[in-house]
């Protein structure tokens, strides 16, 4: 990370940025595909194999797999899009972005259903897998959940508040 008195560089602070929004696109795809990959993991193996194939050890293997898949999609995605964006669209976005408190509680829901799913799961379930998937695959069912759990508060009345920065262009 660039030290402060290098960030009125232009390149130094587009560089930052760019960094910034790659672990952001790495946050947010792990979410995204340890949602996805359960659901059409099952789907396909009951599909081709029938339902004697689905079990509790490979549904976790495919939930962290899914968000290993996520964390790096999700970064290659936003180092591309913002590594060739210009140093003041990158600036802009990060801004909107820093004050985001939708998505802010979103990686905060995912980040403590992964922290209690990650214990909890090997806890209920010790030998019903393996322990990597126990350990890995509870913290992307846990990652889940808690996207799921933040989006029914905003669904059912309970939206974050919204940060009312001055001075600040909003994207579209």
């Amino acid at each position: 990370m660039a030290d402060n008195a290098n960030l009125f560089d232009p390149t130094v602070a587009h560089a930052a940025d760019t960094e910034f929004f790659v672990r952001r696109g790495m946050t947010k795809g792990y979410e995204l595909l340890s949602l996805l990959a359960p659901p059409a993991y099952a789907a396909f193996a009951i599909t081709r194999y029938g339902r004697s194939h689905v079990s509790l050890n490979r549904l976790l293997r495919a939930t962290w797999v899914g968000g290993g898949v996520g964390v790096a999609g999700g970064g290659a995605f936003e180092y591309v899009r913002s590594a060739y964006s210009s140093p003041d669209n990158v600036r802009n976005r990060r801004l909107v972005v820093t004050y985001d408190t939708a998505s802010i509680r979103a990686d905060d829901h995912s980040t403590i259903g992964g922290i209690l799913f990650a214990v909890l799961t090997p806890a209920v379930f010790w030998k019903h897998a393996g322990k990597i998937n126990l350990i890995l695959g509870g913290a992307g069912v846990g990652s889940a959940v808690g996207f799921v759990v933040h989006h029914s508060r905003s669904l059912f009345g309970d939206p974050p508040p919204s940060a009312q920065i001055p001075g600040l262009k909003s994207m579209p």
